[in-house]
């Protein structure tokens, strides 16, 4: 069976005190409410991942991002749909929560201090490595 691609970014920038990522707190649905995320969302039939990316963090956050790289792995979210992890980096504006009610920028040490939602737990120890080794 073919699952419907969901995509996430794990959007990077560089502070002064090093590299952080952007984390979303999500209102619904209901069950993943006050959840961490990576934003993102579903692959229009056809849309490459990087497309995706692209037009979902311009509507969810209302900046323009590139996509640089991917984190390995698929984890089903739901039946039939399954979250694949790209990496991006904020290309202009600034990232405002749109369809989220709190955005945090995440140090690699601070990955563990918001409550993730369980599809993206998966993907934090490659994001965590590739933070620190960017420090």
């Amino acid at each position: 069976m073919e699952h419907v691609r969901v995509v996430g970014v794990a959007l990077l920038h560089r502070f002064p005190d090093g590299p952080r990522v952007l984390a979303a707190r999500r209102t619904t649905p209901p069950d993943a409410a006050g959840g961490w995320e990576f934003p993102g969302g579903k692959c229009d039939p056809g849309e490459s991942l990087e497309t995706a990316a692209v037009r979902e963090v311009r509507e969810e956050l209302a900046c323009e991002v590139r996509v640089t790289g991917r984190l390995q792995g698929a984890v089903p979210v739901k039946p039939g749909y399954a979250l694949e992890v790209v990496v991006g980096e904020l290309v202009s504006g600034e990232p405002a929560p749109l369809e989220h009610d709190a955005l945090r920028w995440l140090r690699a040490d601070e990955l563990g201090s918001v409550r993730w939602l369980p599809s993206d737990v998966p993907f934090l120890a490659e994001l965590r490595t590739r933070l620190e080794s960017t420090t």
